[in-house]
């Protein structure tokens, strides 16, 4: 099954049991940050993260490799009347021409990861914008979590990535086998 078909029958699957899609809660407790702008969530999802910052007065672009997941992030848009530009775009293709020329005030990665982003996140994000990233990584419990190594960071990773940035907060829960890191770019 390719990426697209997987991603499109877990959202179907996680569709059935919403009720409505819920932001990153680490990303949440970082509100006295987010005074609006623009902002990209890559890998959206089923649009948590992408409502919320519309909420915040975001003009958001989000995008996932599903088309389900899309549908539902415009259709939630629409309903509240939120700017959200929803785009389908498989990320591991990155001469998307939607990026091109582009600058964002804030960046959000849930639960991807493809290290290759990390330098074009860089290029995307206005000095003084923010990066949020949280997703899983290789500590003592990460034997429970079902997922590849391949897509799990390394100790302090994140750190160690945006090193030249201002780091505002971030966390390694091994309880829960997660980096967390919210940033801002000198």
């Amino acid at each position: 099954m390719d990426s697209k078909s997987k991603w499109n029958t877990k959202y179907k699957e996680r569709m059935n049991d919403l009720k409505e899609p819920v932001p990153n809660p680490r990303l949440k407790n970082q509100s006295a940050y987010l005074k609006g702008g623009t902002a990209l969530d890559l890998a959206c999802g089923l649009g948590g993260n992408s409502l919320f910052l519309a909420r915040m007065n975001y003009q958001v672009h989000a995008v996932d490799i599903s088309d389900v997941a899309i549908s539902y992030v415009r259709d939630q848009a629409d309903q509240d009347h939120l700017k959200i530009q929803a785009q389908v775009c498989d990320l591991t293709e990155l001469n998307n021409p939607f990026w091109v020329n582009q600058n964002f005030d804030l960046v959000v990665i849930s639960y991807y990861l493809d290290r290759s982003l990390f330098s074009m996140v860089k290029s995307l994000i206005k000095e003084g914008g923010y990066f949020f990233m949280e997703t899983f990584y290789q500590s003592p419990n990460t034997g429970k979590q079902g997922v590849s190594n391949q897509y799990k960071l390394n100790p302090k990773e994140l750190l160690d990535e945006f090193n030249d940035w201002d780091v505002l907060f971030f966390d390694e829960n091994e309880q829960e086998s997660i980096q967390t890191i919210f940033c801002q770019k000198r």
